[in-house]
Protein backbone atom coordinates (compact mmCIF):
# COMPACT_ATOMS: atom_id res chain seq x y z
CA UNK A 1 0.00 0.00 0.00
CA UNK A 2 1.10 3.49 -0.64
CA UNK A 3 1.29 6.14 1.18
CA UNK A 4 -1.30 7.94 0.06
CA UNK A 5 -3.95 4.93 0.23
CA UNK A 6 -3.33 4.36 3.80
CA UNK A 7 -3.85 8.45 4.37
CA UNK A 8 -7.11 7.90 2.48
CA UNK A 9 -8.49 4.58 4.33
CA UNK A 10 -7.85 6.04 7.64
CA UNK A 11 -9.63 9.19 6.90
CA UNK A 12 -12.59 6.93 5.69
CA UNK A 13 -12.53 4.76 8.62
CA UNK A 14 -12.87 7.91 10.84
CA UNK A 15 -15.93 9.08 8.79
CA UNK A 16 -17.80 6.38 8.83
CA UNK A 17 -17.08 5.46 12.87
CA UNK A 18 -18.27 9.09 13.71
CA UNK A 19 -18.68 7.94 17.56
CA UNK A 20 -15.80 5.84 18.13
CA UNK A 21 -13.60 8.81 16.80
CA UNK A 22 -15.73 11.33 18.97
CA UNK A 23 -14.97 9.64 22.01
CA UNK A 24 -11.19 8.78 20.89
CA UNK A 25 -10.86 12.48 20.52
CA UNK A 26 -13.11 13.46 23.83
CA UNK A 27 -10.72 10.84 25.68
CA UNK A 28 -7.70 12.50 24.62
CA UNK A 29 -9.10 15.80 25.43
CA UNK A 30 -9.94 14.98 28.95
CA UNK A 31 -7.02 13.45 29.54
CA UNK A 32 -4.72 15.79 28.64
CA UNK A 33 -6.86 18.19 30.33
CA UNK A 34 -6.72 15.97 33.41
CA UNK A 35 -2.68 16.15 33.63
CA UNK A 36 -2.19 19.85 32.98
CA UNK A 37 -5.09 20.30 36.02
CA UNK A 38 -2.62 18.27 38.16
CA UNK A 39 0.63 19.64 37.24
CA UNK A 40 -1.05 23.08 37.92
CA UNK A 41 -2.23 21.64 41.25
CA UNK A 42 0.99 20.24 42.19
CA UNK A 43 3.00 23.24 41.41
CA UNK A 44 0.53 25.79 43.55
CA UNK A 45 0.67 23.46 46.34
CA UNK A 46 4.95 23.50 46.09
CA UNK A 47 4.59 27.13 45.66
CA UNK A 48 2.50 27.49 48.73
CA UNK A 49 4.88 25.87 50.74
CA UNK A 50 8.09 27.53 49.59
CA UNK A 51 5.98 30.88 50.52
CA UNK A 52 4.94 29.40 54.03
CA UNK A 53 9.01 28.14 54.83
CA UNK A 54 10.35 31.52 53.50
CA UNK A 55 7.57 33.48 56.13
CA UNK A 56 9.73 31.66 58.69
CA UNK A 57 12.77 33.25 57.51
CA UNK A 58 16.02 31.89 57.69
CA UNK A 59 17.00 33.33 60.83
CA UNK A 60 14.53 31.45 62.95
CA UNK A 61 16.20 28.37 65.18
CA UNK A 62 13.74 26.86 67.17
CA UNK A 63 15.57 24.36 70.14
CA UNK A 64 13.09 21.79 70.68
CA UNK A 65 13.22 18.71 73.44
CA UNK A 66 14.61 15.21 72.50
CA UNK A 67 12.35 11.91 72.37
CA UNK A 68 11.46 9.86 75.07
CA UNK A 69 12.35 5.90 74.95
CA UNK A 70 10.94 3.85 77.75
CA UNK A 71 12.75 0.54 76.83
CA UNK A 72 12.37 -0.54 73.11
CA UNK A 73 9.47 1.89 72.73
CA UNK A 74 10.91 5.38 71.57
CA UNK A 75 8.31 8.12 72.26
CA UNK A 76 7.22 11.35 69.70
CA UNK A 77 9.83 14.13 69.45
CA UNK A 78 9.16 16.24 71.34
CA UNK A 79 7.69 14.41 73.83
CA UNK A 80 10.19 15.36 76.48
CA UNK A 81 9.92 18.32 79.01
CA UNK A 82 13.57 19.17 79.95
CA UNK A 83 13.45 22.96 78.75
CA UNK A 84 12.94 25.72 81.08
CA UNK A 85 12.66 29.08 81.43
CA UNK A 86 15.98 29.10 82.68
CA UNK A 87 17.74 27.26 79.38
CA UNK A 88 16.37 30.43 77.47
CA UNK A 89 17.65 32.85 79.61
CA UNK A 90 20.65 30.69 80.16
CA UNK A 91 20.92 30.91 75.66
CA UNK A 92 20.02 34.57 75.46
CA UNK A 93 22.89 36.15 77.98
CA UNK A 94 25.54 33.81 77.06
CA UNK A 95 28.90 34.94 76.34
CA UNK A 96 29.51 32.48 73.67
CA UNK A 97 26.22 33.18 71.64
CA UNK A 98 26.90 36.93 70.28
CA UNK A 99 24.85 37.34 67.17
CA UNK A 100 21.34 36.73 69.09
CA UNK A 101 18.38 39.10 67.91
CA UNK A 102 15.81 37.38 70.37
CA UNK A 103 15.26 34.35 72.44
CA UNK A 104 11.55 33.52 73.04
CA UNK A 105 10.09 30.76 75.65
CA UNK A 106 7.10 28.91 74.41
CA UNK A 107 5.08 26.07 75.96
CA UNK A 108 2.74 23.98 74.31
CA UNK A 109 0.76 20.53 75.07
CA UNK A 110 -0.30 17.56 73.25
CA UNK A 111 -3.41 16.07 74.64
CA UNK A 112 -3.27 13.66 77.65
CA UNK A 113 0.72 14.06 77.38
CA UNK A 114 3.29 16.55 79.46
CA UNK A 115 3.61 20.42 78.00
CA UNK A 116 6.23 20.75 75.74
CA UNK A 117 8.97 23.68 76.21
CA UNK A 118 10.56 25.28 72.96
CA UNK A 119 12.50 27.91 72.21
CA UNK A 120 12.77 30.13 69.32
CA UNK A 121 15.59 32.14 68.30
CA UNK A 122 16.47 35.21 65.91
CA UNK A 123 19.23 35.53 64.36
Amino acid sequence: MELVELISESFGTLVNNKMRSGLAILGIVIGIGSVIALLSLGQATQQSVSNQIESLGANLLTVSPGAVQTGAVRGAEGGRTTLTLDDANAIKTSPQITTLKNVSPESSRRTQSQPEATIQIRR
